[in-house]
């Protein structure tokens, strides 16, 4: 990889969602195409000498990632959704957040049963959302060999509930 400084390209901003709070937006990689590109084709020299037979991304951002590193892969694309977004036959699972519960679903018939699933997020915070992506992906019978962010906050602890799952970031901030 390059020595390209993404950290250029992501915007800070605080007191978001709530005072006290910096929250890390990548919606500036999308305004910057050689940033945009810079990650996608970082996480096509991560994987491709990889067995990844499918990606599995978490609505919404992390589809925006996710479907051009599919595309280039030649694989398919697992969109993973709130709560109600998705026709037929799901499975879901619900999830703590800070002061509520969230539930994420995905369609049963497009997790691959015994195929090796990448799971990926634009940002990497509690690991709330990925360890429930993680639970529903495996009881649909995919694994999942590693988990992939564009930007993670070790200092949220993700790793203890993520834990044993590799995890593989482009950036990492240290705090907020």
């Amino acid at each position: 990889m390059s020595s390209f400084n993404l950290d250029d390209h992501i915007r800070k901003v605080p007191d978001f969602p709530k005072k006290g709070i910096l929250f890390y937006d990548i919606t500036s990689i999308l305004a910057h195409p050689q940033a945009f590109r810079f990650c996608i084709d970082s996480m096509i020299a991560l994987y491709k000498d990889k067995q990844i037979d499918a990606v599995a991304a978490i609505e919404a951002r992390g589809f925006l990632f996710a479907a051009p590193f599919a595309v280039n892969m030649k694989i398919p694309l697992i969109p993973i959704r709130k709560k109600g977004k998705l026709p037929g036959i799901t499975l879901s699972k619900k999830y703590d957040l800070e002061y509520a519960q969230a539930e994420i679903e995905v369609h049963q018939a497009d997790v691959p049963k015994g195929k090796r699933i990448l799971l990926m997020d634009d940002l990497i915070a509690t690991g709330g959302t990925l360890n429930a992506a993680r639970e529903i992906l495996t009881a649909g019978g995919a694994e999942v060999p590693e988990i992939f962010g564009i930007v993670a906050l070790p200092f949220l602890n993700y790793e203890k509930i993520l834990a044993p799952t590799p995890i593989t970031t482009l950036i990492e901030y240290f705090s907020e």
